[in-house]
């Protein structure tokens, strides 16, 4: 395909960053407020922020039915953070009104790493890549569990016993990480996306 043209939800969060870091992945990147911008992408970013208030906002932009109908129809989309909140099926620890667009088959715990005060930065190896990306975590989610169709991508050690705490994933067109590659200046997650984008496309 011609080189993608790629969105990122604008509605709150690292959107600047997230259009610096597809920019340099070879995409096009537009900010997306309106279904109409949401209709002339061929894939799409949903940055960090806060999960509840983004919801909130997709739904007054008359954003999150158009999301679901194309996330349904196989646009590839990469959630980060609060972005990967919004695209699991199952929310632990959410609002009890609290609306996702869903799509990959996992729960997610929402601030599962602890609070702002709390927020680290370790070096992940992620599947397919020679050398660790390094995480940013800032009240991130983690993934509690993932059905047979998710794929996991990455994982770091849990500070309280043995197991390992999910926090990359692919099913699908769908990728979501838990940590904010676009605050790192190493971007080889979302060129992984771009690939993604044009597979998608063939």
């Amino acid at each position: 395909m011609s080189t993608p043209t790629i969105g990122v939800l604008a509605l709150q969060g690292d959107v600047r960053e997230h259009l610096v870091a597809l920019a340099a992945a070879d995409a096009l990147a537009r900010p997306v407020r309106r279904p109409e911008e949401l209709a002339e992408v061929d894939a799409l970013v949903m940055p960090g922020g806060e999960s509840t208030t983004i919801s909130k906002l997709a739904v007054l932009f008359g954003l999150m039915d158009p999301l679901r109908e194309r996330v349904r129809a196989g646009l590839p989309v990469y959630g980060t953070c609060a972005g990967m909140i919004m695209l699991a099926d199952k929310i632990l620890d959410g609002r009890d009104d609290q609306e996702t667009v869903g799509g990959i088959d996992m729960t997610v715990r929402r601030n599962a790493f602890g609070r702002q005060n709390e927020s680290f930065e370790t070096a992940i190896p992620f599947e397919g890549m020679a050398e660790p990306v390094t995480g940013v975590f800032i009240r991130a989610p983690w993934v509690e569990s993932v059905g047979a169709g998710v794929e996991v991508l990455a994982e770091v050690p849990a500070a309280d016993g043995p197991d390992a705490r999910i926090v990359a994933v692919r099913q699908g067109n769908l990728l979501a990480t838990s940590f904010h590659p676009e605050l790192t200046g190493d971007h080889r997650v979302h060129e992984y996306f771009v690939r993604m984008v044009e597979a998608a496309a063939r």
